[in-house]
């Protein structure tokens, strides 16, 4: 479930640049000598819905500061997808670790045709039409990675 992030920008009458949206939380403890250490992992998506998304993982002691660090970590390493109208130039599949991904233009019209995962991911670049399929794990943070790396590999054809 994808969580939409808005600080207090209507505060601060700040234009918002990028989408934030919110994969994954996930709790993790390690042993420590005082006993549990308890952490926070959070897999973010950032886009402008305008050819550039970015994804980055924060991990920190609570949540608020982990999605902040994935927030920041996104927008450093933010790339630039080409789009042929509002689909992607042709069809991907990529295999990254054991997420395999299907990714295929689609009509005006269509929509996004997509899991969770990979949803985030693509409405965040602002693809508007799609159809992307989820072959390997269920894993969400493997998934997001590998859309992310289908779009980083898209070449423009006209």
């Amino acid at each position: 479930m994808a969580y939409h992030r808005n600080y207090n920008r209507a505060q601060s009458g700040e234009p918002k640049e990028f989408e934030e949206k919110v994969v994954q939380v996930n709790r993790v403890s390690k042993k420590g000598k005082g006993g549990n250490k308890i952490s926070f992992a959070a897999l973010v998506v950032v886009g402008d819905r305008k050819g550039r998304v970015g994804v980055g993982l924060g991990k920190a002691a609570d949540v608020s500061s982990a999605m902040q660090k994935g927030v920041t970590y996104a927008k450093k390493h933010l790339i630039t997808v080409p789009m042929r109208g509002t689909t992607i130039p042709h069809e991907m599949r990529v295999k990254l670790g054991a997420a395999k991904l299907l990714l295929k233009p689609a009509p005006p019209g269509s929509g996004v045709i997509a899991g969770g995962a990979v949803r985030a991911v693509v409405e965040a670049a602002g693809i508007r039409d799609v159809v992307g399929k989820i072959l390997g794990t269920a894993n969400k943070a493997s998934n997001v990675r590998a859309a992310f790396q289908a779009l980083r590999m898209f070449k423009q054809t006209n």
